[in-house]
């Protein structure tokens, strides 16, 4: 469509500073008769292009009306770009690459993939419940937790990344109370009618309050061989070194995810408190032992 490449047009202007006939020609495969009629229909429009002729000219688009870059620091020029890559491998449509190329270009010290492995589902879902923030339309999906899975209905108001992962926040209508849903453990969304809306709680979302509210503590020991791990987890003065290996204590905000965690570890791990976790996880390696002996 013509209104779409007079757009395109803008944008390589804006982000080239200028461009000629023949490479906007070939980029948008029409002819450079073509491309001046646009010239002309923007010029038109009140877009004021300048055309240079000889060597080194094209048309560009006149002081004033690109983003100068000068508004910017090189710093913040970085870190903007970056945090619009990140959000464009997560999320389909023009408008971030749009933004990005009418953004001068950096040299790229800095790069964010919020994606995952499940990276093709993560992408339309985030797009589904988008749009229903938006619209402020119910979602319906299906959850998996420890117990199975089961059929949620909510009122989304938030999508946040957070602890490594995406999450979407909003009023769960099963529980009546706000729940953050991981997006990895969410499928099958679909968009349901609108809502009315709430007047959200003060200081939401706020997703450390679910670390907090119910937490549960734990204290284990680690062998040496872990440390690298709970470095990247916690940092390297997250434990204290003891005769019989690294002791760590922290706080985690459900059962589940405490036991994953500590099962990951293999036997690099011991735990002390609490002790229905120790017991559950003796009754976990029985079962695991009586599998791999055939019995």
């Amino acid at each position: 469509m013509k209104i779409d490449r007079l757009v395109g047009i803008l944008t390589v202007l804006l982000r080239q500073g200028s461009a000629t006939a023949p490479e906007l020609a070939a980029r948008f495969e029409v002819s450079r008769r073509t491309i001046s009629r646009d010239v002309e229909d923007l010029c038109r429009a009140g877009i004021p292009l300048v055309t240079t002729q000889g060597y080194g000219g094209g048309i560009s688009i006149a002081e004033g009306y690109r983003l100068r870059p000068d508004l910017l620091t090189r710093e913040e020029l970085e870190t903007l770009l970056a945090g619009l890559g990140g959000m464009g491998t997560v999320t389909r449509g023009p408008h971030i690459t749009t933004l990005l190329e009418k953004l001068p270009p950096g040299e790229g010290a800095i790069a964010i993939d919020l994606a995952s492995h499940y990276r093709d589902t993560l992408t339309g879902k985030i797009a589904l419940l988008r749009q229903c923030i938006r619209e402020k339309r119910l979602v319906t999906f299906r959850y998996w937790y420890r117990k199975g899975a089961c059929q949620r209905e909510v009122e989304p108001y938030r999508l946040l990344y957070r602890w490594r992962d995406w999450y979407l926040w909003g009023w769960c209508r099963l529980r009546q109370d706000y729940r953050l849903f991981k997006l990895s453990r969410l499928w099958e969304p679909e968009a349901g009618p609108p809502f009315p809306g709430r007047e959200l709680p003060p200081g939401e979302p706020d997703p450390d309050r679910y670390l907090r509210e119910g937490a549960i503590h734990l204290k284990a020991l680690f062998a040496p061989e872990a440390a690298y791990r709970l470095v990247e987890e916690y940092g390297p003065g997250s434990w204290t070194e003891t005769e019989k290996g690294l002791l760590l204590e922290r706080d985690f905000s459900g059962w589940e995810n405490m036991a994953e965690w500590i099962l990951s570890f293999g036997s690099q791990a011991e735990v002390l408190e609490p002790p229905a976790l120790r017991e559950e996880l003796r009754q976990t390696a029985a079962r695991l032992l009586a599998k791999y002996r055939g019995t």
